[in-house]
């Protein structure tokens, strides 16, 4: 009987895990920023609420900026291929 030895890279497996998690992080990000586009579209935000909203999409689209670039993980490593769904995350 020969055995098998599964080779794990701690170090690769935690880029992957890093990966994973900024890839939930930036779809959750961009789910936002259409919901928040929809309202301010839609008038349900005072001019006050909209600059606000501005504000924050900006900061955490930086921050996303910035945790990729920390962590060596390009944008587009994020989005990932569903196969036959095509990718994850839409192309802005």
């Amino acid at each position: 009987m020969t055995s098998s030895r599964v080779d794990l890279d701690s170090e690769k497996m935690g880029r992957d895990l890093v990966t994973l998690v900024l890839t939930v992080v930036e779809l959750l990000r961009q789910l936002m920023e259409r919901q928040a586009l929809r309202r301010i579209d839609q008038g349900d935000l005072t001019d006050e609420q909209t600059d606000e909203i501005g504000t924050t999409l900006m900061m955490l689209d930086q921050r996303m900026a910035e945790l990729c670039e920390q962590h060596g993980v390009r944008p587009e490593d994020l989005n990932l291929d569903l196969g036959p769904l095509g990718s994850l995350l839409p192309r802005d």
